[in-house]
């Protein structure tokens, strides 16, 4: 892994009741085919695109990856890797939570 610590220097919590229903409905998805109709119904396909390249932007960025060569490797900007970067290594947790559950 990466030299980089995670600090959490962020929060969040829903602004209104929509953003938690939100939550709430992605908490509801027990089985990978509820979740992926449910992900593919509420988002684009340039949407699922986007998010699965942030993702894979954190894994490889755990890995220690320089940010231009992961930038090339997943079709990204460095400006997309270094806004991955900040919320991997700065953010509230969410990135940590799901590489260590992979």
């Amino acid at each position: 892994m990466k030299t980089n610590r995670f600090t959490k220097t962020e929060t969040y919590s829903p602004k209104n009741s929509k953003e938690k229903a939100l939550i709430y409905a992605l908490l509801s998805l027990k089985s990978e085919t509820d979740m992926t109709n449910f992900i593919r119904d509420l988002m684009t396909l340039p949407e699922i695109e986007e998010f699965s390249n942030r993702l894979e932007i954190a894994r490889l960025l755990t890995e220690g990856g320089s940010y231009e060569l992961i930038a090339k490797k997943v079709g990204a900007s460095t400006t997309t890797v270094t806004r991955v970067a900040h919320w991997l290594f700065k953010g509230c947790g969410g990135y940590q939570t799901v590489l260590k559950n992979k």
